[in-house]
């Protein structure tokens, strides 16, 4: 049985946003001087912040991607966040954005070892090619997440869209494991 339950650490929230109107780089460059844009190498200006430390990628096209942040809720305070510094630095931003969760990555301690090699044959949809990578890639269907499994029952879980669905992945895969006896405690 389980010794412990899984230690679950969020460690990056992309998220996506718009703001429904064209935005001059140019101009946001010149109004914050710390942005990097440097247009011949990416077409997007990197917006850093400090709280939450998060770095904001603003096209053009009013579209954004926020990343660095450690939950959703620090996701979308940082986008608001961004849109209102260029509101106050004079930058005409009509609309409020629109934040959407696109990935969220997790860091994962079972605190129990891993038998990969027998997982690798019982756990459907797992791909373990040691001599390419020391994990073992294995397709959760429900919630679609993909999560990288270690010998040294370290996980590291991507793909989920919302913070339950970290939890509920990596629940659903401990006790697969613990079922399989795939667990070395």
């Amino acid at each position: 049985m389980p010794q412990t339950k899984p230690m679950v650490s969020i460690e990056n929230v992309v998220a996506s946003a718009s703001v429904d109107q064209r935005l001059d780089l140019n101009e946001i460059t010149k109004k914050f001087p710390d942005t990097e844009y440097h247009p011949e190498q990416f077409p997007g200006l990197v917006f850093r912040i400090k709280l939450p430390k998060t770095a904001t990628l603003i096209f053009s096209s009013g579209k954004m991607v926020c990343t660095g942040a450690k939950s959703t809720e620090q996701s979308i305070s940082a986008v608001r966040n961004v849109v209102q510094k260029l509101r106050k630095g004079k930058v005409k931003v009509k609309n409020d954005p629109v934040i959407t969760i696109q990935n969220i990555v997790a860091s994962v301690n079972l605190n129990g070892k891993v038998h990969l090699e027998r997982a690798a044959r019982s756990l459907p949809r797992s791909m373990y090619e040691p001599e390419q990578f020391p994990g073992l890639i294995h397709r959760m269907l429900d919630p679609k997440t993909v999560i990288l499994i270690f010998a040294s029952g370290k996980l590291v879980c991507t793909g989920a869209k919302k913070e339950s669905d970290v939890y509920r992945s990596v629940n659903n895969l401990h006790t697969m494991l613990e079922e399989k006896e795939l667990m070395i405690y």
